[in-house]
């Protein structure tokens, strides 16, 4: 198994949105409106699906004849979106409409065999001019980033093989048909063969557009060549023909055919050079019947061994490449012209692709720079397509015969063996697979694999090692273990009870949290995904413009690696823009003031899912987007501002809380189920309770049962225990329940809930919000320095007003420089830049007017080298509490 590899969806939804970049080239505008030798000043309007929210818009350029952009715009869009291109002209007061284009990303998909990459098109812009629509000029884009499945897409290439190959076979056994009653007709007069039947029919059907030969030379054997008897039209003449005549054979006796003249003037010359199979065209038991009878075995092949000629004059005219022309000679004679480069040759072009050269002797050869090989046939656009044609068959061919010889080696994919497992079946939409002897297992609800087990990832179930002692893999994935008291390795296990097993968790000696956080970055790492996903946001609108873009993708495309554009700010994202999107988003969406989420107590301002968020009616689908957005953060290892209760986090982890919990979020319903459990005596005290519950919600109160009937019945000494137990479940899922699993839902999607199965609820919440107090003796101790030493008075400065900052404003400082506000859990060692672990830096950099600057992305603050001590503190706390944004002079 490739460990960083992710099974990626066979069919791509076609309802699916996924990211394309249209680069905006160039354009060369040609209205009539415009005048002579004008200046322009224009832009580019880009509309997916007529879609406000989908309208992007290049830079202005000006220009005279030609206007260049090499403008990137990312657009959220579906196989089936149409994309509307504008090119408008720039005034003082208004702008003009110069051109139009449309870009339909169905047919361009089908045009491409369903590939977008680096896709140059020129467009041609209409516009108006006296009523009707005229050519405005032209436009060049690149369409890049878009990949799919033909045969998902409605009446796509699969769909249209099918039909393709349904009227071939129609029109085959029409002119089967025929070819039999010329046959029964030529035999009944003369008794003799002599086809003069026009085949040109058969040459209009697509897959029939065949190559004509001059029959008098030979054809040579090439790779093109050697499987596809189809590729010459004398081959169609006679395929039909000798169907037509074998299926007569098997209504005729032999004393019949004894009298038959065989005198025909077809030639199958080129059809007794290849082999053929009469089942491609017969019925089953039709081909049966022929491969079994003997007599007819000895017809065909006296039928085969007779000298022929041709009689028959066939035309099958290709298409050839664009801007090319096939004209004729007045003495017949054919030559063909390019216009592209006004000249005339004899011999027909190439295919694309495709280059003729010369060899040391003198012989012409010809490279195929598609596939990387030479010949020394000369290609045609037929012969082409007919080889790829057989080289896919051959590949599925060869792709069901592996898996056929192999169907007793592994067991399949829909019905798993379990009959045998202690541990059961596996959780719904798992699988188990197997590759080099190592056993892994695929998430197919979320594309991901591992190497753990779902059922027992995570759990603590072996003793440690003795000392000493220390467990390894082999390549195979094979444990073993290394004893370096003794230096020696044994694949059995050192500890009293254990037998050795594979793929087994580690022991519990290895358990601590930096393994359990290096584990959990590991599966990260292995089922990231290429490229990049781009999300542009304003500051003023924040939250939509994330949440819209972050809805609109595929969940397994946010593991891209994340490019973050602050729109209106300069900054390239190598890390620091999306650390800083992180904490102000998270800041954004878990604020208490949208109702979705509330503080949990007066004094406690950790956070829990508020029960009246259902007064918005799109609160489930954004507690989606925050389970995504939350996973996101885990994912790529990025804190936020503000963390969740421990209940909540334990929920996450699939963990039941306990009643202790629940003295953290209410204390006084935590006291009121004590008193409740200490009172040994409830109905001598005239305590009424029932098995129910009433619930306020926005002054709609509403009784909720803890139990069937349980509004008739008492609690009493006997059934207190249920009855605590019933009502603090009750109390942590109290008007929550679809918000919650809306957010698990989203979360799911993006990162696979059985990954945190390592952690508990703590080190859940240290991972997702860092660690709080700053450390200034570890912030000393790991900083370098740039055109400074420790012992510059510009350092000794510095130091100095952190000192008297209080941790307030040293966390504004620590969120200057790095993006966020949070440490790693390693302190300020573990801090991670563009390219890895990258410490915190001061550089010299800048005149002592400047304000001091920020390279989140390096974790480098630019310090100025200033003249006192009073200067370098009022820029300093000017720079962290005033400014926001890239490149803050």
């Amino acid at each position: 198994m490739a460990a960083a590899s992710v099974t990626r969806p066979g069919n791509v939804q076609t309802t699916e949105k996924s990211q394309l970049t249209l680069k905006v080239v160039s354009a060369k505008p040609q209205s009539p409106k415009l005048p002579t030798r004008s200046r322009l000043s224009s832009f580019v309007e880009v509309t997916a699906d007529g879609l406000t929210s989908e309208t992007k818009k290049t830079g202005k350029r000006t220009g005279h004849l030609e206007l260049q952009w090499n403008e990137d715009l990312t657009l959220n869009v579906t196989p089936q979106s149409r994309l509307d291109l504008k090119l408008w002209s720039c005034h003082t007061l208004r702008k003009e409409l110069l051109g139009t284009a449309t870009i339909d990303l169905l047919d361009t998909l089908r045009t491409h065999d369903g590939k977008m990459e680096n896709l140059q098109l020129s467009l041609v812009l209409q516009t108006e001019n006296k009523g009707s629509l005229v050519a405005g000029g032209e436009l060049n884009v690149c369409l890049d980033g878009l990949v799919v499945d033909l045969g998902s897409l409605p009446n796509g290439s699969t769909a249209t093989d099918s039909e393709s190959r349904l009227a071939t076979h129609t029109h085959t056994l029409t002119l089967t048909k025929e070819c039999t009653l010329f046959f029964l007709m030529q035999t009944k007069s003369s008794h003799t063969l002599s086809f003069s039947y026009s085949l040109s029919c058969s040459l209009r059907h697509p897959l029939l557009e065949l190559t004509q030969t001059p029959p008098t030379q030979p054809l040579p054997q090439s790779r093109f060549q050697s499987y596809y008897p189809l590729g010459k039209s004398l081959r169609v003449g006679a395929c039909a023909c000798l169907i037509g005549i074998m299926v007569n054979l098997l209504t005729c006796n032999l004393t019949d055919l004894t009298c038959l003249s065989l005198s025909l003037s077809l030639s199958l010359s080129a059809f007794l050079s290849l082999p053929f199979s009469l089942s491609l065209s017969l019925p089953l038991s039709l081909s049966a019947s022929l491969s079994l009878s003997l007599p007819l075995c000895l017809c065909l092949s006296l039928f085969l061994s007779l000298p022929l000629s041709p009689s028959l004059s066939l035309s099958a005219s290709l298409s050839l490449p664009l801007s090319w022309e096939q004209r004729v000679l007045p003495h017949g004679r054919v030559y063909y012209v390019d216009h592209n480069t006004k000249t005339t040759t004899w011999e027909r072009p190439l295919p694309p692709g495709w280059e003729k050269r010369v060899d040391q002797r003198g012989r012409f050869y010809y490279v195929d720079h598609n596939t990387r090989t030479t010949t020394w046939q000369r290609p045609t656009e037929e012969s082409v397509r007919n080889y790829e044609q057989w080289q896919s068959q051959r590949n599925q061919l060869q792709g069901a015969m592996h898996q056929f010889s192999q169907r007793f080696l592994y067991q399949s994919s829909g019905a798993p063996a379990v009959e045998n497992d202690p541990l059961g079946a596996l959780p719904s939409g798992w699988e188990k697979r197997q590759d080099n002897g190592r056993v892994y297992f695929v998430n197919h609800n979320t594309r991901t694999t591992q190497w753990e087990d779902p059922r027992t990832q995570g759990m603590i179930q072996e003793p440690p090692l003795p000392p000493g002692w220390e467990m390894k893999y082999t390549a195979e994935g094979v444990r073993y273990f290394v004893d370096h008291n003794s230096r020696t390795t044994s694949f059995k296990d050192p500890r009293p009870g254990f037998e050795s097993r594979t793929g087994s968790s580690p022991g519990a000696y290895d358990r601590s949290f930096r393994w359990k956080y290096h584990q959990f970055r590991f599966l990260c790492h292995s089922n990231a995904l290429p490229s990049h996903v781009k999300i542009s946001v304003s500051r003023q609108t924040l939250f939509e413009d994330s949440f819209q873009q972050i809805m609109n993708v595929k969940p397994y495309d946010l593991r891209r690696r994340l490019y973050i554009i602050m729109r209106g700010e300069e900054g390239l994202d190598y890390g620091g823009i999306a650390r800083e999107w992180f904490f102000l988003l998270s800041h954004e969406v878990l604020n208490p003031m949208y109702c979705l989420f509330e503080y949990a107590g007066k004094n406690n301002y950790c956070l829990q899912i508020n029960p009246a968020s259902s007064i918005n009616p799109d609160h489930l689908t954004y507690f989606r987007f925050i389970g995504r957005f939350i996973a996101m953060a885990l994912y790529h290892g990025k804190f936020i501002d503000t963390g969740f209760t421990l209940p909540f986090y334990k929920r996450m982890l699939n963990k039941k809380p306990t009643l202790k919990d629940l003295e953290s979020i209410d204390p006084e319903f935590y006291n009121s189920i004590m008193w409740c459990d200490g009172n040994n005596s409830l109905e001598e005290g005239g305590v009424e309770l029932y098995f129910a519950q009433d619930m306020e919600i926005l002054g709609k109160v509403s009784t909720h049962q803890l139990k069937d009937d349980g509004e008739d019945e008492l609690v009493t000494t006997e059934n207190k225990e249920e009855y605590i137990s019933l009502l603090t479940d009750w109390r942590f899922t109290r008007g929550v329940e679809e918000q919650t699993k809306a957010f698990l839902d989203g979360f799911n999607e993006v990162v696979p809930l059985e990954w945190l199965r390592y952690f508990d609820e703590k080190e859940l919440e240290l991972m997702l919000c860092g660690m709080q107090e700053i450390d200034l003796s570890d912030w000393q101790k790991n900083t370098i320095y740039r055109h400074y030493t420790k012992n510059s008075k510009q350092i000794h400065w510095f130091w100095q007003v952190v000192k008297e900052m209080d941790n307030e404003k040293r966390i504004r400082l620590l969120q200057f420089v790095t993006g966020t506000c949070r440490l790693p859990v390693g302190g300020f060692a573990e801090l991670i830049g563009s390219n890895g672990p990258q410490k915190f830096c001061i550089d010299k950099v800048g005149k002592e007017t400047w304000l001091p600057r920020s390279h989140t992305c390096f974790n480098r603050l630019d310090l100025p080298p200033y003249k006192s001590l009073e200067q370098l503190r009022e820029k300093l706390l000017f720079a962290i509490e005033e400014t926001e944004g890239f490149g803050q002079e």
